[in-house]
């Protein structure tokens, strides 16, 4: 007796985040057109990656890019995922108090992999 197995790697998930990489100046007119894009992504696949390295020197206009993103996003269901973002946009994301998800960081809240809570000998159970 056999048994037939199905096609593909074993325990591969072939599921990929779609990619929307932003370039240079961002005006206004333009933030619209990407916001109904990542509306559109993340009804289907939940999770956009924004590929911020062509961006250039982080402005304000960036954070509110991101922050509409962000909204948009969450708006169909999903969330937005900055990949390869600049020191320099990260910092002023922090300063303004816009928490995004940076592709290859763990989750706030959430350990990091492989790691477990260590549990001293005298502490009390739950």
């Amino acid at each position: 007796m056999s048994c037939a197995r199905p096609p593909g790697l074993p325990h591969v998930d072939p599921r990929t985040d779609p990619v929307l990489v932003l370039r240079g100046p961002v005006s206004r007119d333009v933030v619209t057109g990407l916001c109904d894009v990542v509306r559109g992504l993340a009804k289907h696949g939940g999770v956009v990656v924004c590929d911020v390295r062509g961006l250039g020197p982080p402005s304000l206009a960036h954070v509110d890019l991101l922050a509409r993103l962000e909204l948009a996003a969450r708006r169909a269901g999903g969330r937005i995922r900055l990949r390869g973002p600049a020191p320099a946009l990260r910092a002023l994301l922090r300063l303004v108090g816009l928490c995004l998800q940076v592709e290859g960081e763990v989750e706030e809240g959430e350990p990091a992999g492989g790691v477990e809570e260590a549990v001293e000998t005298g502490d009390a159970a739950p």
